[in-house]
């Protein structure tokens, strides 16, 4: 019992680890430093970034799978891990060198960054058959996210409060270039490298069944499309993975704009971000955690509709309530339901899996979460992008107005949800 506490522990830390990334790089300082700063226009930086989002998505998409069926065969589920997270931080090092204008290159190395870091999530998620039973996955999968945003949050404030706002930044760090903003990457890099040893020092290690090979390859293979041949013994999972295409399609582009958003609309400087940021992660903490015993008592399904509908309240305000206070609100919203909608879904997928399919169960958890995900950024883009050009409205408009496809999203992943038959598990 004291060995499966210290790897649930060590599972819990890669959390705790990379949601450096999402909060500071994907959601709430570079994101918005990319549309403002390197671009120089913040509506025609959230078409670029949209766009990006999307080709990530495209891409995991395909590997998610392919990978995770490798996984399997061959028994390298820790080691996938341990590499995707370390070319993961590798190029979000290198997401400190462009400047403004470098458009392209800062883009490039954010897909690559990004893809990892998903890619890492697939085989993180994994573990979580593994970890806990049918009377503790929603707790354990929410303790997991709730200390993850404990590490993003304190990540923000710490580079916020040492790097991007003083007058004199540490390490003579200057404001002058940006410099200060393109260093929060690096301490991303550094916080991830630091806060994921506990995981690989922890979790148990890989059982090598096969080399990596071309006949582990081909195996690999056969074995994924013997699973879509044989896709209709799992009609209930195809359900739910059906409704998670767009409920998680609008988190996605809630979590990739909400930085772009609240500076671009509302003017957010740093100071108000990082108050911002702050309120989120505690309110996603706050979420995680409680409602994981929530999960445990009501189940996933109904927890995750609960979320979904505080959801859709939230984006109402935002793209109807032109008000700051309003904003403000929905953000806490966002925050306290985003935490609960994917721990849920996570500990719901961890019941579907079928034993020695894990990681590629968990390879079509990621490929329903990214299949589609190109849809939210793009359609926000071209929502945005459409309300300049033939609408005449100006950019604040056009950036709140874009924000209504997630209502859309939101609603059709409810709908399917509901016809997910929870106790046939």
């Amino acid at each position: 019992m004291k060995n499966k506490n210290k790897e649930i522990l060590g599972w819990c830390f890669y959390d705790f680890a990379n949601s450096s990334f999402t909060t500071i790089i994907v959601t709430f300082i570079y994101s918005a430093f990319f549309a403002n700063y390197i671009v120089g226009d913040g509506a025609v930086g959230q078409i670029y970034w949209g766009n990006t989002v999307t080709l990530c998505a495209l891409i995991i998409a395909f590997l998610s799978p392919i990978m995770g069926a490798i996984a399997d065969q061959g028994g390298y589920r820790k080691t996938f891990l341990f590499y995707w997270t370390l070319i993961c931080i590798g190029f979000t090092f290198l997401l400190y060198f462009p400047k403004a204008g470098d458009i392209y290159p800062a883009l490039i190395i954010f897909t690559i960054a990004n893809v990892s870091f998903e890619m890492g999530c697939v085989f993180c998620n994994s573990y979580v058959p593994s970890l806990t039973n049918k009377t503790n996955a929603g707790k354990i999968s929410g303790f997991g996210y709730s200390f993850g945003y404990l590490g993003g949050l304190l990540a923000l404030v710490l580079g916020l409060t040492t790097i991007a706002l003083p007058e004199n930044p540490i390490f003579g760090i200057s404001k002058d270039l940006g410099q200060n903003y393109r260093s929060m990457n690096i301490l991303v890099a550094i916080w991830f490298l630091i806060f994921s040893v506990p995981t690989f020092l922890w979790l148990k290690k890989d059982t090598k069944k096969n080399k990596i090979n071309l006949s582990l390859l081909r195996n690999s293979f056969n074995q994924l499309k013997k699973t879509f041949i044989d896709i209709k013994q799992y009609k209930n999972t195809i359900r739910f993975l059906i409704a998670r295409l767009f409920y998680n399609d609008a988190l996605i582009t809630i979590f990739s704009f909400g930085g772009i958003v609240a500076s671009g609309v509302y003017g957010f400087g740093l100071e108000k971000m990082l108050i911002f940021g702050i309120v989120l992660g505690v309110a996603a903490g706050i979420g995680s955690f409680f409602m994981g015993y929530v999960d445990d008592y009501i189940g996933p399904k109904k927890m995750i509709q609960i979320s979904n509908l505080l959801l859709v309240s939230a984006t109402m305000i935002v793209v109807f309530v032109n008000n700051e206070t309003y904003f403000w609100i929905a953000g806490t919203l966002v925050g306290f339901a985003s935490g609960p909608n994917q721990s849920s879904s996570r500990s719901l997928m961890s019941k579907f899996c079928p034993k020695g399919k894990e990681n590629e169960f968990f390879g079509f958890f990621a490929f329903s979460g990214k299949i589609t995900a190109f849809l939210g950024p793009f359609l926000l883009a071209q929502v945005t992008l459409l309300c300049l050009k033939y609408f005449d409205l100006s950019s604040v408009e056009a950036q709140r107005y874009g924000v209504s496809v997630v209502l859309l999203l939101l609603v059709i992943g409810s709908i399917n949800l509901h016809f997910v038959k929870e106790n046939d598990l």
